[in-house]
């Protein structure tokens, strides 16, 4: 059953204009990594068929950034979850990512990939739920060590492997 804060909520791929949006919804979202406005105006429209917003009387409250791996193309890399926090606690995570997988553009899609700094312990829990309740394998490994950062003090980064679907 949906929830009453998410009726309305509209899932569609994000355009161009949905950038700085997006951009706002992730500086509001700790412990996400923010990255330039540029970089999500080029998410929204480079990477549109993979990624999701849900937009909500023309605000942006969640969004989902992902792309398929060009050398591993059986692989989606999931790179941002965002929502909202009058959002969260309702299934936007599941949905977003299910919205994606059923998709043309995910079409032979077996793996799901993540990384997750250990302080995102709701990411890391989300992706471990989502594989249960698929049964689906999971695998993790250090992706990116904290010393691979050169000290900037960026928490290492532990690849989550989902599947085969």
């Amino acid at each position: 059953m949906e929830s009453k804060v998410a009726e309305g909520l509209q899932l569609r791929e994000p355009v161009l204009d949905d950038g700085k949006a997006v951009h706002d919804l992730i500086s509001n979202c700790p412990p996400l990594d923010l990255n330039s406005t540029y970089n999500y105006f080029l998410l929204c429209s480079h990477f549109s068929e993979t990624c999701v917003v849900g937009d909500q009387d023309s605000t942006i409250l969640a969004f989902l950034s992902a792309y398929r791996l060009p050398k591993s193309p059986e692989t989606l890399f999931v790179w941002q979850v965002a929502v909202d926090s009058a959002l969260r606690g309702h299934g936007m995570a599941g949905r977003m990512l299910e919205e994606v997988l059923a998709r043309p553009a995910c079409h032979g899609v077996r793996y799901i990939e993540t990384t997750v700094s250990p302080s995102n312990t709701s990411s890391r829990r989300f992706f471990e739920r989502y594989a249960e309740k698929r049964q689906l394998g999971w695998h993790e490994e250090t992706f990116l060590a904290e010393e691979q950062f050169g000290g900037e003090g960026h928490e290492s980064e532990v690849l989550f492997r989902v599947g085969p679907f």
